[in-house]
């Protein structure tokens, strides 16, 4: 039987699959004696086993096998459900998952799951539930032989190298492996390097620190590091780090690597041809997930009516780019119908102008996937960091059903992860200072989503210390963030910003969860890349509020369209307060910044010719065209020529030789076939 074409069926509903038996078991941990839930759980986990066992995935089938038979255990009250059972439960799951993503990514859904299976079968049959032999205080015995994946180096580094061998230092390449169910493997990373600089430098890694910043590597990573120190107390030195159960200290010579970077281009050709015939399955979302049940004791009748299909994510990009076309062949036709004064022309163009604008509704609707994707990870993320902080914390999810596009979705996640660490690491106190405050034991994470005009609305809100004025703003001195005299004239909310700066923490002392200085600027860089903003609110004592602004989508945005000299530039809509005109008599000085008096507030000026460098003739204008944009809740005013008008444009890329171009967001083409370059409003408010 050929079980290929029924291949991404099996991802999807495998998955599924696998997210209802995290949510039933993150109930059963509040309800216990709820058979009901552990029978929702024991359904899923029968259905992934029957799918796996026909599709040839036996490894699955067998772990799930296992895990079924604890269930069954549990729902004929032979087994009583504690944290320490759940927590093998919980790994299986995980590894589950695993096994689900690697037969996504072309491989065979192959994984070492022994240990697993070991302590489940000790659950089921009543023993005592083996211990891993590795422990936090006992590291396991130092590994010195020569790892297979070394690192490559370019031209630049190799004369790094060169350079310093001739100083009588020596270079080391080092192999860090983390234990398999390390949590937060980005903390343990970041306290290698910290350990690492102190003895040396280091000049290279892999993968990048990017994606280790991002977790986004197995449990091993390589370093490069120069140093004067001795192999073993290289070694010694990062075996003390937590979590780490491997480290290989290899020397290397410049001979040496110049070998094996022979021996890397050898292999180039090769490599990309097997790459070239990888086959990776398409992701697919539903264009109209049904909903799901609130609550597994509650049995809801789906109606009949209610009918899906999965559509492959590739084609819709494709419908969309598409219509984007149409979208810019649609602003042509308006443009040629305003110059011809044709009738029949012009009804023809606004009645195309009024059904593509259904069109592009339907379009974007059928993109929309509801942020409930993304929550859908934190309730068990919540769970296993307030146990590894010793805290007890109760994580509301309010309006999970809201929908973004998806472009947004994909990346909106990594930002929250850093936000709701930052609430229960830094917001939450524990259990004994929340007493002697009069609060509640229990504190509580509220995650939030809504919509509000033709944005998306994400908060996380936490009932917890707040932000210390005294303390942000001495680090932020101490950091040179900010100077003294200016610290004495910031607002309280123009304090709590001061955490989304690069490089800023205020953690005493570096744990699982945060303090390693990276993190929530990452978070800002990331959602305003997005065209969106973040907002904080706090109260010392009570808690913290963060506020996240997003598009509802990415690809077709409305743009007000302004004249400067011969060039037209697009202002998002988004970011726009109001238009001015104002006389050049108004135009005030103020720490040498062109600034007006807009409404009582003091508004700067920036002058588009000069950030774009636009040439013209210079002449005094007793006029300005002024478009007023806000970021969060400072404003800046754009000096212009003149406005043509709003009109919803296509936006597109750069491309990849014009990445970093300054306070350029994309670009569009319009009507009568010019470009206009996109305002990045972000990169323009200081």
């Amino acid at each position: 039987m050929d079980t290929s074409q029924y291949l991404e069926m099996f991802i999807e509903e495998s998955k599924e699959h696998l997210q209802a038996c995290n949510e039933h078991l993150l109930e059963l941990e509040k309800n216990p004696e709820d058979i009901a839930i552990v029978n929702e759980v024991f359904r899923s986990a029968h259905t992934l086993k029957g799918m796996s066992a026909t599709m040839g995935y036996e490894d699955i089938a067998n772990l799930t096998h296992k895990m079924e038979n604890v269930l069954d255990e549990i729902r004929n009250n032979r087994l009583h459900v504690t944290a320490e059972l759940l927590d093998v439960v919980f790994t299986a799951v995980d590894q589950l998952e695993e096994m689900v993503l690697d037969i996504a990514a072309g491989g065979n859904g192959k994984l070492d799951v022994a240990d697993t299976v070991q302590k489940l079968h000790a659950i089921e049959t009543g023993e005592e539930v083996p211990v891993a032999a590795t422990t936090l205080d006992e590291p396991v015995a130092i590994v010195a032989t020569t790892g297979d994946n070394w690192l490559s180096y370019d031209d630049y580094e190799l004369t790094v190298i060169q350079q310093s061998l001739e100083q009588d230092y020596q270079t080391y390449e080092i192999s860090v492996k983390l234990r398999e169910d390390c949590l937060l493997k980005a903390a343990r990373v970041y306290m290698v390097f910290e350990l690492l600089e102190k003895m040396g430098d280091v000049i290279k890694s892999s993968p990048s620190v990017e994606k280790l910043e991002a977790e986004d590597f197995d449990e091993v990573f390589y370093i490069a590091l120069v140093t004067t120190e001795p192999k073993d107390d290289v070694q010694k030195k990062l075996m003390k780090v937590s979590e780490v159960t491997e480290v290989i200290v290899q020397p290397v010579t410049l001979e040496q690597l110049k070998t094996r970077q022979h021996d890397e281009v050898s292999k180039v050709e090769t490599e990309q041809v097997v790459v070239q015939s990888d086959h990776t399955p398409s992701q697919t979302v539903e264009s109209k997930p049904e909903k799901k049940e609130k609550s597994p004791t509650t049995k809801g009748n789906t109606s009949s009516n209610s009918k899906t299909i999965r559509v492959n994510i590739e084609r819709l990009d494709v419908l969309m780019n598409l219509f984007e076309e149409l979208v810019i062949d649609r602003g042509r036709l308006q443009s040629i119908s305003e110059d011809l004064h044709n009738a029949e022309l012009d009804e023809t163009v606004e009645r195309m102008s009024r059904i593509t604008g259904d069109l592009q509704n339907i379009i974007l609707n059928m993109r929309m996937v509801p942020v409930e994707t993304v929550f859908n990870r934190f309730p068990r993320m919540v769970r296993q960091l307030a146990r590894d902080l010793n805290k007890k914390i109760n994580l509301e999810v309010i309006g999970a059903e809201t929908e973004l596009d998806r472009t947004v979705i994909d990346e909106i996640g990594d930002p929250l992860v850093h936000l709701i660490r930052n609430s229960l690491d830094h917001g939450i106190e524990s259990p004994e200072v929340r007493r002697s405050k009069g609060k509640p034991e229990e504190g509580t994470v509220v995650l939030r989503a809504y919509h509000s005009g033709n944005h998306v609305f994400i908060e996380i809100e936490d009932d917890g210390a707040g932000i210390n004025r005294e303390k942000v703003l001495k680090k932020a001195i101490s950091k040179g963030i900010i100077s003294e005299e200016l610290a004495l004239t910031l607002t309280d909310k123009q304090v709590a910003e001061l955490i989304l700066s690069s490089g800023f923490s205020t953690a005493d002392v570096i744990s699982d969860v945060s303090g390693r200085g990276v993190g929530l600027d990452v978070v800002k860089t990331t959602i305003e890349s997005l065209g969106g903003t973040i907002d904080i609110s706090s109260t010392e004592g009570k808690g913290s509020l963060f506020s996240i602004q997003l598009p509802l989508t990415l690809s077709i945005i409305s743009v007000m369209l302004v004249e400067l000299g011969e060039e037209i530039y697009a202002i998002p809509l988004s970011s726009i307060i109001e238009t001015a005109i104002i006389r050049s008599s108004d135009i005030l000085n103020a720490h040498n910044q062109k600034v007006i008096d807009f409404r009582g507030k003091v508004v700067p000026l920036v002058f588009l010719e000069d950030v774009f460098e636009v040439p013209r003739e210079s002449t005094k204008e007793e006029f300005h065209s002024v478009v007023l944009v806000r970021k969060g809740d400072r404003l800046a005013g754009l000096v212009v020529d003149s406005f043509i008008g709003q009109q919803e444009v296509v936006l597109k890329s750069l491309g990849t030789y014009l990445t970093s171009v300054f306070a350029i967001s994309g670009a569009t083409i319009l009507g009568n076939g010019k470009v206009a370059l996109i305002v990045d409003c972000n990169a323009l408010i200081i």
